[in-house]
């Protein structure tokens, strides 16, 4: 199975990958640790992104795509996996199909998991708390929610037209949220 895990943040997408990964036994495949393996075992990769960092800009769509389907191509991903924060705009989406294609591994659903704006917030605010995020500040917050509505929400459309989507309301105990992912996979 290979899936993308989709929605704002705070919306409980790390949560619900991990626990998909278990129950498919394929990996969850976050841009976040992929960028993080990279800088920290200094791949050409990585040197390449920490350049950019370094200069306090962001990582290019086009590198960021050369990252993902490094990942994907691992031995551990040949049978399935999970993608949590990519892709996040229109040129991510045509770079993934176009990785897909290579890599012969079709993409079997997007998963969109769904929470009313003030649930987010609260759930940022205590995720705050308890890890001592300093990136999660109300500015900050409200900084990421407004560029998920304007850039990743949108492609929502794309996977639905393409009969992927599979909408989830990620409201209510992490068990119930996950059986009901399960349960709109048809598993």
């Amino acid at each position: 199975m290979r899936l993308l895990i989709m929605g704002p943040q705070g919306v409980g997408k790390g949560t619900q990958a991990a626990l998909l990964s278990e129950h498919y036994g394929i990996p969850a495949i976050s841009t976040g640790d992929i960028f993080r393996y990279n800088l920290k075992n200094q791949t050409e990769l990585g040197k390449e992104a920490q350049a950019y960092m370094d200069r306090g800009e962001l990582v290019p769509d086009e590198l960021t795509n050369k990252i993902v389907k490094d990942r994907l191509a691992m031995d551990d991903a040949k049978n399935g996996w999970i993608l949590d924060g990519y892709p996040r705009n229109a040129a991510q989406v045509q770079a993934l199909d176009e990785m897909l294609a290579d890599l012969g591994t079709p993409l079997d659903n997007a998963v969109a998991l769904e929470a009313a704006r003030d649930v987010l917030l609260e759930r940022m605010a205590k995720r705050a708390i308890e890890q001592g995020r300093s990136d999660d500040t109300p500015e900050a917050i409200a900084k990421r929610l407004e560029t998920y509505e304007r850039e990743t929400a949108p492609l929502l459309d794309i996977y639905e037209n393409r009969g992927m989507l599979v909408v989830v309301n990620g409201v209510g105990e992490i068990a119930e949220i996950n059986a009901r992912i399960i349960e709109q996979l048809g598993e």
